[in-house]
């Protein structure tokens, strides 16, 4: 098997892929072209049909397993495949483990280490609230492990939530030696359940794709659901303990226009959303740069610049 992470420029290639996305397009000529986006357990690659009407293509769609033959290209410092054939591929030709990207991390060791940070909460409420979710709910704890935190953008692949959250509560846990005034427990807690609403909003892989649920209400909605049922069984929960959480947790996107009902008003959530946005940007940049040259990139329109790696 053929993995993405080892392709090279000019190579030619037969192999199966999960077929991650499609979308049709209309060259200059008329003639509409595919772009697809392959994937494996390496990372992903962009793909393009330019002859949709060959008899040497099937008719496929997303989520599809796919024999793809082709050549690798370079386009904007970044690999593609050109691709000539495509083939439904049958089930027992392929592991579908084996497409599923996922954490470089130790699962059961990133978990161990978020439970330490769940022991030095101190509020007895707030330690309630977190064995709720991620000792006593043993099926919340496993898909938590297993889930993605993104569709695309940042840690998209399994385990990608786990190890999200974890870089997120490391972040918060250096803010609070910076600045020991900070509330303890409440930045610790509120950053172990900043994105538990991912795990509704974003089917399991390999789909990886936004539910109903996910469309129409978002994941910072979803969260606050699944928080205030769980303090529903909580007795005696103090209501302003609970704004205060409730409120980090809608504010950590920090601006109304990326989807936060509310601007952050606590400095814990100011906290919160500055762990959580260096933790995304920066492991965005580790996901550009990971099968990217050595050159400059050009335009990228998540960072709004230009891009390179840094020199050896």
């Amino acid at each position: 098997m053929i993995k993405i992470s080892e392709l090279k420029d000019g190579q030619r290639i037969k192999d199966i892929f999960f077929c991650k996305e499609k979308k049709t397009g209309t060259a200059k000529n008329g003639k509409d072209y595919y772009t697809v986006v392959l994937q494996d357990n390496t990372g992903t690659i962009d793909a393009k049909v330019w002859d949709t009407e060959s008899e040497g293509i099937a008719d496929f769609d997303s989520k599809d397993f796919i024999e793809v033959t082709g050549t690798v290209t370079t386009y904007m410092n970044a690999l593609q495949i050109r691709v000539s054939q495509i083939r439904i591929a049958d089930a027992c030709e392929y592991d579908p483990a084996e497409y599923l990207p996922s954490t470089d991390g130790n699962v059961e060791n990133m978990y161990a280490e978020l439970m330490k940070y769940a022991g030095t909460v101190g509020n007895e409420f707030y330690k309630k609230l977190l064995d709720h979710f991620f000792v006593e709910d043993v099926t919340f704890a496993e898909q938590f492990k297993a889930h993605s935190a993104a569709k695309t953008i940042h840690h998209g692949f399994a385990g990608g939530l786990l190890e999200h959250t974890l870089g997120v509560t490391r972040l918060c846990g250096f803010y609070l030696k910076a600045y020991p005034w900070l509330n303890r427990d409440l930045l610790i807690t509120s950053a172990l359940l900043h994105d538990i609403g991912k795990i509704r909003e974003l089917a399991p892989m390999p789909d990886n794709d936004y539910t109903d649920a996910g469309q129409l209400l978002g994941h910072i909605v979803i969260g606050v659901e699944m928080i205030d049922e769980a303090i529903r069984d909580i007795p005696d929960f103090p209501v302003v303990k609970a704004n205060e959480l409730k409120h980090c947790i809608v504010a950590h996107h920090g601006e109304l226009e990326f989807g936060s009902p509310k601007k952050p008003a606590l400095a814990e959530a100011l906290a919160l959303n500055f762990a959580d946005l260096t933790d995304a940007k920066l492991e965005t940049a580790k996901e550009i740069f990971k099968n990217s040259g050595e050159g400059w990139l050009g335009y990228n329109r998540l960072f709004e610049t230009n891009m390179r790696k840094t020199t050896k």
